[in-house]
């Protein structure tokens, strides 16, 4: 089984509670015996698998494996075409560089419904959605990549995994990937 969540904002990618006030997956009727493959943090919103099958964790997230994910990330200021291409290129994060990757201005920007509790607002700082596409997945790296080019990042939202687009599935619900679907996912 193979599950496209679209986890909300505030949410744990995992089971059990953290003791923070984050929700744990738990909270969501979820069929038994999932797990998330690999993880968004609790800021973090969108496009999270959870399955029953052994082994497809390692198969998703090896970065030598090269399954693409993308992120659109709500950034202070509008990147120039050279912050952008500096991202692309990987950066030192951490004690060593990113992988390159694909990173690019949204145009047009998205409509995205509000995020609950808001993103911080700055009347004089504007914002822009950028998208990242990338095949590895360190801890917070899109967060730590755009703070390095000087654009934090405001909101985060996983949209795809693979060719696997989250599309209008709802915050907070989920729902199970037809064998069509999965080959998005992997192929």
């Amino acid at each position: 089984m193979l599950i496209a969540f679209h986890k909300p904002y505030g949410v744990l990618s995992q089971f059990t509670s953290d003791g923070s006030p984050n929700r744990p997956l738990s909270d969501f009727t979820l069929p038994p015996r999932v797990y998330a493959l690999g993880r968004l943090d609790a800021d973090s919103e969108g496009l999270l698998l959870l399955s029953d099958e052994a082994g497809l964790n390692s198969r998703l997230l090896d970065p030598e494996r090269g399954h693409p994910r993308n992120y659109w990330a709500q950034v202070e200021r509008i990147p120039s075409p050279e912050a952008l291409t500096r991202l692309a290129a990987g950066l030192p994060i951490q004690g060593s560089s990113t992988r390159p990757c694909r990173a690019w201005m949204l145009d047009p920007q998205p409509a995205i419904p509000p995020r609950i509790p808001p993103i911080r607002f700055r009347k004089n700082v504007p914002d822009c959605w950028i998208a990242l596409e990338l095949v590895e997945g360190r801890n917070r790296q899109v967060r730590r990549m755009t703070a390095a080019i000087g654009h934090p990042t405001l909101r985060l939202i996983r949209v795809r995994i693979g060719s696997f687009d989250l599309g209008d599935l709802p915050a907070g619900q989920w729902r199970e990937l037809s064998a069509m679907e999965r080959r998005q996912v992997f192929d």
